[in-house]
């Protein structure tokens, strides 16, 4: 990782009506749409979904983080959130953040410490802590079956 401070650049550019385009440097643009909610389609990507997938995103990568340090083995993580836009204060604004995280564990794998970790990488996901909407996380483990030969699939770290 680098040392702080990081910095991150993207454009959006469009006409009066129609999809906005998105860029970043080194990365394929795409179009976006207001939200079905604001007068949009409803089947492009729009700014509040974009929010809602980043913070998505980076608990996952987080996560990733997390466990790699703590020496955590897993195998899937599934991650929704899900966002209330409100008005308060005549601001049109995310009041409260709700992630579901489904995480699959290898037999045996230690469900407790998977908690703990799932907490720690909600409090750590730095997308969720640049936002002032109030959060919820909501953890489901998953204990995946034993294999019938005992094996541990080539791309899973044994659990500590």
């Amino acid at each position: 990782m680098e040392p702080y401070p990081h910095t991150y650049t993207a454009e959006a550019s469009g006409a009066f009506s129609g999809p906005v385009t998105v860029a970043a440097p080194d990365l394929a643009a795409f179009s976006s749409e207001a939200a079905r909610q604001f007068g949009g389609p409803g089947n492009a990507w729009s700014p509040e979904m974009l929010l809602i997938a980043a913070l998505a995103d980076c608990y996952v990568f987080t996560f990733r983080a997390v466990s790699a340090a703590a020496m955590f083995g897993w195998r899937k993580l599934e991650c929704r959130a899900e966002g209330l836009l409100e008005k308060r204060d005549r601001l049109a604004q995310f009041t409260h953040i709700t992630v579901q995280a489904a995480l699959t564990l290898a037999p045996g794998a230690d469900a407790a410490r998977a908690r703990r970790l799932l907490r720690q990488a909600d409090r750590g996901c730095l997308i969720a802590n640049s936002l002032k909407a109030g959060r919820a996380l909501e953890i489901r483990i998953i204990q995946a079956p034993a294999a019938a030969d005992g094996s541990h699939p080539p791309s899973e770290a044994p659990a500590r």
